[in-house]
């Protein structure tokens, strides 16, 4: 087994994989599990699972256990946490009610898990290993990962739970989709995808200008072009 970063990206990518894990894990302890699908209910634990993933292909690349580096997953995780981010402050801004209800999560969860978590990711993503190299694998994966959350709350998780309740429905992990009947709500998903689209679009001309500005190092650049996801 042979190293495949430098010392300093594998001990960054421990740090990002233990911080990672360890909310992963504090989740299942801070969450009800009195409600159907518990953490996992919500498209901010979704995230975290994604870039407890992508944290760990990432740390096991560094640590020579394997040559792929799933970069159209890592990319479309990236757009995932960017939308996480920026719904949530969005929502938040205008009402913190719109996304917590009446609970209220410690400072340090909230920061870590709406725009820490993102910001590490993303670091890695963007500066290490060079991500959006598969726009057209990282749009399908993008697709699905959106499209099956959709799906899980709209399938599963509304008929199965009674709270929150809102004026059009209930069950619905998010306090204001509640509050919007099944067509606005598809609007309203439609809208997220098509944001998210504009996102990744977003992140593969970042992408592109970075890695002219400064070509990522050459086990990166030669891992990223791999064939497979």
């Amino acid at each position: 087994m042979a190293q495949k970063t430098s010392g300093a990206v594998t001990t960054y990518r421990w740090i990002v994989f233990l911080l990672a894990l360890g909310y992963f894990i504090l989740e299942f302890f801070t969450t009800g599990k009195s409600d159907f699908g518990a953490q996992f209910r919500y498209l901010t634990i979704w995230g975290l699972t994604a870039n407890l993933i992508v944290a760990g292909l990432m740390l096991r690349y560094s640590l020579g256990y394997s040559t792929r580096t799933c970069n159209a997953f890592v990319s479309a995780s990236v757009v995932l946490g960017a939308i996480v981010v920026f719904m949530y402050w969005k929502l938040y801004f205008t009402d913190p009610k719109l996304v917590n209800g009446n609970s209220v999560t410690p400072w340090y969860q909230e920061y870590y898990l709406h725009l820490g978590s993102q910001a590490l990711m993303m670091f890695d993503a963007f500066f290490i290993l060079g991500a959006f190299q598969r726009i057209w694998a990282t749009f399908v994966t993008m697709l699905i990962i959106f499209l099956g959350y959709i799906a899980w709350i709209e399938l599963l998780v509304r008929p199965l739970n009674s709270f929150p309740e809102g004026s059009a429905t209930s069950g619905l992990p998010y306090p204001f989709l509640n509050d919007m009947a099944t067509g606005p709500r598809m609007v309203f998903y439609a809208t997220t995808i098509g944001t998210a689209i504009i996102l990744m679009l977003l992140g593969w001309g970042l992408a592109r200008l970075i890695a002219r500005v400064r070509p990522p190092a050459r086990h990166e650049a030669t891992s990223g072009t791999d064939p497979r996801p």
